[in-house]
């Protein structure tokens, strides 16, 4: 911590400094989310609107949890702790990205039992 008049008004200073680009990125997600020549990709919310957002936000959170939780100045093992909960969320995103890309298509699984059941009756309806 700041022992020194000095030291205190360069932490002050470090503080604003973050605040301020708090601040802007704060207006930039407000801009990509509000303004249409801002939307990348298809009209709308869409994937690519969700990286970016998500982007943005964790930008903004390892400034704060760096500068104002004072993690920069943490030992080693705070920061593996914290790496590893990012690679368990990343791993998150990928399971939840991979289950959209191949979803479920079984008809159990939705509760049409009786959507397999009824060719076969009819077939055997047909058949006699």
């Amino acid at each position: 911590m700041a022992d020194t008049p000095e030291a205190v008004k360069k932490s002050i200073r470090t503080y604003m400094l973050i605040g301020a680009i708090l601040f802007v990125f704060t207006v930039i997600t407000v801009a990509v989310a509000s303004f249409e020549f801002l939307d990348f990709g298809i009209h709308g919310f869409d994937w690519v609107d969700a990286i970016i957002g998500l982007a943005i936000a964790s930008f903004k959170a390892t400034l704060v949890a760096a500068v104002f939780m004072h993690l920069n100045h943490e030992k080693k093992a705070v920061y593996w702790i914290f790496g590893s909960g990012i690679v368990f969320v990343i791993g998150l995103f990928a399971l939840t990205g991979l289950a959209k890309w191949d979803p479920i298509h079984d008809p159990y699984f939705f509760g049409d039992e009786a959507a397999n059941t009824a060719p076969a009756v009819e077939n055997a309806e047909t058949d006699g």
